[in-house]
């Protein structure tokens, strides 16, 4: 609860949580942003043939909103996964925990904290890894995997090869999902996360979000009759549109004082857990 309370210095909790899990962290400063960073000891040569699979949280919050959906319970999920990763011995995995994901009007994309740590992955070379943001997934049962590069790639462009590498991370969530036997899995445009800093900087990365079962109902059925509400969705930026009434109820209560912990449900943690520490083991 901490995390949550208005004055709370989230960096400095976050810190502390890295510590007594005992996990091994590096801190980033990037343009005025700063990330956190878990990864595993580092292997032996046989693991190093293939790239770690990279699960992003954001752990800033909208002015005014506890911000917990948006964002504290994919930290704190991504927190345990990480643990679960090291406990188990996989090596083919980093964590991260970005700042700024939360933009201010008029801010562009490439003021978000993702943008500079694309361009850091680049230096890197890590551009090729498999990125997934986890964000918003404390409320609901159903996992949704974003669309949002999709339309994004429709609407601007992106070269081929970005196309390859964003129905290559689909793809592979899907096929996450389905080999956990999970029932309940939804293909839609989201709210942007840090994936719009990634593609800014031009580097894939996969959304994951959770949303209760009837309004994932509701929103498939608004989606198929109502082509405005995509770009709603994406964008959030149009609340006196007619459609904004379609919006999920989980997503209108993003970036406000109604983002508390009592929106929360966390019978249903156990399912982005194990879909996040498999795409690890994957």
């Amino acid at each position: 609860m901490e995390f949550l309370s208005p004055a709370a210095g989230r960096s400095a909790i976050l810190k502390e949580l890295i510590e007594e899990a005992a996990l091994e962290c590096n801190v980033f400063e990037i343009a005025g942003s700063r990330h956190f960073v878990i990864a595993p000891p580092p292997p032996n040569e046989k693991y190093l043939r293939r790239p770690p699979v990279v699960l992003v949280a954001h752990y800033d919050r909208a002015e005014g909103s506890p911000g917990a959906n948006d964002n504290s319970a994919g930290v704190f999920l991504l927190l345990e996964t990480a643990m679960k990763l090291k406990q188990g011995g996989a090596h083919n995995w980093i964590v991260i925990f970005t700042d700024k994901e939360e933009l201010k009007t008029g801010e562009s994309i490439q003021a978000q904290g993702a943008y500079a740590l694309a361009s850091a992955f680049k230096t890197l070379k890590m551009e090729n890894t498999k990125i997934f943001c986890f964000d918003a997934c404390g409320s609901g049962d159903t996992l949704v995997i974003s669309m949002t590069l999709e339309h994004l790639l429709k609407r601007e462009g992106g070269g081929e090869k970005m196309r390859e590498a964003t129905m290559e991370l689909r793809n592979f969530a899907l096929d996450t999902a389905r080999n956990l036997g999970m029932k309940k899995v939804l293909l839609a445009p989201t709210p942007f996360s840090d994936d719009a800093g990634f593609f800014r900087a031009g580097v894939a990365a996969q959304t994951i979000t959770m949303l209760p079962s009837d309004e994932c109902a509701r929103l498939v059925s608004e989606l198929r009759k109502n082509r405005e509400l995509a770009e709603l969705l994406i964008n959030a930026e149009s609340p006196q549109s007619s459609s904004s009434q379609f919006i999920p109820e989980t997503w209108r209560k993003l970036n406000s004082a109604r983002d508390s912990h009592i929106n929360l449900t966390p019978e249903h943690f156990r399912t982005v857990l194990r879909f996040a520490e498999a795409l690890c083991r994957g």
